[in-house]
């Protein structure tokens, strides 16, 4: 395992990283390369040799390097992928720390994918799923000057899917099989020209089991036509991920778009309602765990742009468990109030026993707060009138 700007900081339950040697003893890792973070690091993109094919032997998987792989050309760095490997984007993204994301989607030749009821991509054997981390140096050109930290793997084996991380090295030549986490450091400049850091976390195992959890096996979050169903421009030109799909293979031409398939709202696009945005930006970010299915099922609280029943959104709901959580508020989300609502209470928070989501960020992300806030600030600041239809 190889291990890049490893910070002296840390807080919450990610201060096991402090005890790297034992788990490295633990996973049998390569020994661990400890770099600190650069202010000026070189982006000079360095070739490596890559297999001359894509590696579909599911039996030697994890890879110990994403290089092994063959799903993308040298320099890795470039994140240039080889033919078949399809890049795509969701309408709305997970929030990552003010992470940039590229993902990309691999399934088997002659093998194809279908779309059920509920709008969920049901994947054949052996697809693959690939998704990128990286900060660009300057947010305002953010094709240049790229800082990788880690890329994800999501592999359809059998009816679970296996999750693997992948720790980019410090010149990002490779990056290297990671199931024990770790934190890295990233700088950039935002896009109002703000120097900014951040201590982006990697996951470990166990934590992909605990987001990816869908009727207890380990599912993808993404994927659902509600949030493909957009144009995408690929190299040869725009068109719609889902029309793109079907065109070269890798999703049954059979599909028939329902009516509960609607697709999501873009959160940024203010073109959109403040409700549809909030809603879309709520079940992307939090309706992984906030669903019947889901790991947080018992709370009551499911974020669905479904949900028909307002309450079930958190609007005049008492929490199912009081405590550091909730504060001193009563409800999830009080209309009209965004401050005594536990709901925006928690996404503000950046305490490890209150913040949510409680993984997959370290800061608070300030654009989706002021969404929540507007919307929950625009609602009639009475009960019954709010949680009319």
């Amino acid at each position: 395992m190889y291990v890049k700007n490893k910070m002296a900081k840390m807080s919450g339950f990610y201060k096991f990283i402090s005890a790297l040697g034992i788990a490295c003893f633990l996973f049998h890792c390569e020994q661990a390369i400890i770099k600190d973070a650069k202010e000026n690091k070189d982006f000079t993109r360095v070739n490596i040799k890559v297999p001359d094919a894509i590696n579909a032997d599911l039996s030697k998987f994890p890879l110990p390097s994403l290089s092994e792989y063959g799903f993308f050309d040298s320099p890795l760095a470039a994140l240039k992928p080889r033919e078949m490997v399809l890049p795509y984007e969701p309408i709305t993204s997970l929030f990552t720390d003010y992470a940039f994301k590229k993902r990309f989607v691999w399934m088997p030749k002659g093998e194809v994918a279908q779309i059920d009821d509920e709008g969920v991509v049901q994947f054949p054997m052996g697809s693959v799923l690939i998704k990128h981390f990286y900060y660009p140096a300057d947010f305002s050109n953010e094709n240049e000057n790229w800082d990788l930290m880690e890329t994800r793997l999501l592999v359809k084996s059998g009816e679970e899917w296996k999750a693997y991380s992948y720790v980019w090295n410090e010149d990002d030549s490779d990056a290297f099989y990671n199931p024990v986490g770790d934190i890295l450091a990233a700088s950039f400049t935002d896009k109002k020209g703000v120097a900014k850091s951040v201590d982006y976390a990697v996951p470990n195992k166990n934590q992909c089991k605990s987001c990816h959890n869908r009727d207890n096996i380990i599912k993808p979050l993404g994927p659902i036509v509600q949030n493909l169903d957009k144009d995408y421009p690929y190299p040869d030109g725009k068109m719609n991920q889902i029309s793109k799909w079907q065109a070269v293979g890798y999703l049954s031409k059979n599909y028939l778009k329902k009516r509960n398939h609607k697709p999501l709202a873009d959160w940024q696009d203010k073109s959109k309602s403040l409700e549809e945005r909030s809603l879309a930006y709520l079940q992307v970010n939090c309706g992984h765990c906030h669903r019947e299915n889901g790991s947080a099922h018992t709370s009551g609280l499911f974020l669905l742009t479904s949900m028909e029943d307002k309450k079930k959104w958190g609007i005049c709901k008492t929490p199912v468990a009081a405590g550091k959580g909730a504060g001193s508020l009563k409800f999830d989300i009080q209309p009209g109030d965004p401050e005594a609502s536990i709901l925006l209470y928690r996404m503000k928070s950046e305490d490890p026993g209150v913040m949510m989501p409680e993984l997959g960020r370290m800061i608070k992300h300030e654009e989706g707060i002021q969404l929540i806030s507007d919307w929950i600030s625009s609602m009639p600041n009475n009960c019954e009138k709010a949680l009319k239809p």
